[in-house]
């Protein structure tokens, strides 16, 4: 039986996109055991990917080298046989517990010129492969191989015990339809949607009979706070629940709207009606990958930009985005959220 260590993201959205690499390495290798490499936090993820056979804590803080720590987990994963390792971070920290595990065929992008701690080391071409998910199950093929398409759509697969309980512990029901609203983005003030847009949307929905989800973490809780000041009724469930009760619980709505965030990403890997909102960042890169995603942006002169908070001030990119735009997509999903 082949055995594969996958040195995995350490962000939501991105441990998302690593799962159609599984799904190809499953298809290539039947009966493979692929183990994933991966910070702590991202293990409920892991978890309701069913290609994964387990999921190691990877024990390093951000940008932390810990060679000591390293070389610990090395000689632990070197008594497992490994038959091959695939690095999807690009950094030269993430090649070096494999090497000193002594895994014998290591695979990834060249990165921070990795060239001795990788033997089967790929060259980038962006144009080649413009998106993410593209550049993770590339790494599946032989070196040199066209990948082939079309890529399978990301997937999470809950249990529904697993949704039933966590309605439970949070005292929820599903006697109405649930919008589920994930107002946050990790990465700054220029990826999220207004409060006062998102509150106008809620109160929408709730005058419609629906129930309304705030989703997000501890770091949300100003953007919820103002949310749900000005649209009472709203339910914020941001900081309430572990990342497992908040995909288990998002699987149950009817239709979630979400900034550019890793909630997004898992949100489309359910299969849930979304509609996405882009302000200062592109969807070219990561998009949400499902047939029933649609994405919202204005497009303005100025974006993408990238940048954590608007350089010009305005944030016209999203202050300009009406919640009328966004029920309009949701109007326009097929099927119709109901």
């Amino acid at each position: 039986m082949k055995q594969i260590l996958i040195v995995a993201p350490a962000w939501v959205g991105d441990a998302v996109m690593a799962q159609p690499l599984y799904a190809r390495l499953a298809e290539r290798h039947p009966g493979v055991a692929i183990d994933v490499l991966a910070p702590a936090w991202t293990r409920p993820l892991h978890a309701r990917m069913p290609e994964i056979r387990e999921a190691i804590d990877a024990p390093f803080a951000h940008g932390e080298l810990a060679l000591q720590k390293r070389w610990q987990l090395a000689r632990q994963l070197a008594r497992r046989d490994y038959d091959q390792a695939i690095l999807l971070p690009n950094s030269i920290k993430s090649a070096l517990v494999p090497w000193l595990a002594g895994i014998p065929q290591r695979t990834g992008w060249l990165g921070e010129s990795r060239y001795g701690l990788l033997n089967d080391w790929r060259k980038l071409d962006k144009a080649a492969l413009p998106r993410m998910v593209e550049r993770f199950v590339a790494l599946a093929e032989p070196k040199s191989t066209v990948l082939a398409r079309p890529i399978a759509d990301p997937r999470l697969v809950v249990d529904a015990a697993a949704s039933t309980a966590a309605l439970t512990a949070l005292q929820l029901n599903t006697d109405l339809p649930i919008l589920a609203l994930c107002p946050g983005a990790e990465y700054g003030p220029a990826k999220r949607w207004p409060a006062r847009h998102a509150a106008a949307l809620a109160r929408t929905y709730l005058a419609r009979g629906w129930q309304v989800w705030l989703f997000g973490s501890n770091k949300d809780a100003e953007i919820c706070n103002d949310i749900v000041a000005q649209a009472p009724g709203v339910i914020d469930l941001a900081g309430q629940t572990s990342l497992a009760q908040a995909i288990d619980l998002m699987s149950l709505a009817a239709a979630v709207v979400c900034n550019d965030s890793g909630l997004m990403h898992v949100a489309a890997a359910l299969g849930r009606p979304l509609v996405a909102v882009y302000g200062s960042s592109s969807p070219v890169f990561t998009p949400p990958l499902s047939p029933t995603a649609r994405i919202v942006s204005l497009n303005v002169e100025c974006s993408p930009c990238f940048e954590r908070t608007c350089p010009l001030g305005h944030m016209k990119c999203l202050n300009e985005l009406g919640p009328e735009r966004v029920d309009a997509a949701l109007q326009a999903l097929d099927p119709p959220p109901h």
